[in-house]
């Protein structure tokens, strides 16, 4: 996948992620800087999602950890451990927000 295409996919992601959260009513701010989404909550945390072009990944940084995402067969797959894109930012939301979210 060429670069181009990469940044293409991963605005599509930053955007799914915006809509979800607006769709969901959670009282979040959103921050999108270039490479960076960052979603802060009510209590100051942070959730960061990142998309790293030279590795073509996303990354997430959270109170529960940093991941790391490689697109495999059409999915978003942790390149450490088991694990999905969506599920695991949504599990990481809920934990920050204190309310149930998902995509």
């Amino acid at each position: 996948m060429t670069e181009s295409e990469f940044l293409d996919l991963t605005d599509a992601v930053f955007a799914r992620i915006e809509t979800a959260l607006d769709a969901a009513g959670l009282d979040t701010d959103t921050l999108r800087a270039g490479n960076v989404l960052e979603i802060e909550f009510d209590d100051g945390s942070k959730v960061i999602v990142n998309r790293h072009a030279a590795n073509q990944e996303l990354w997430i940084a959270a109170r529960s950890g940093g991941y790391h995402y490689r697109l495999l067969d059409g999915a978003w797959r942790n390149t450490r451990a088991a694990g999905e894109f969506y599920t695991d930012l949504a599990v990481a939301i809920t934990l920050h927000a204190g309310e149930d979210f998902a995509f």
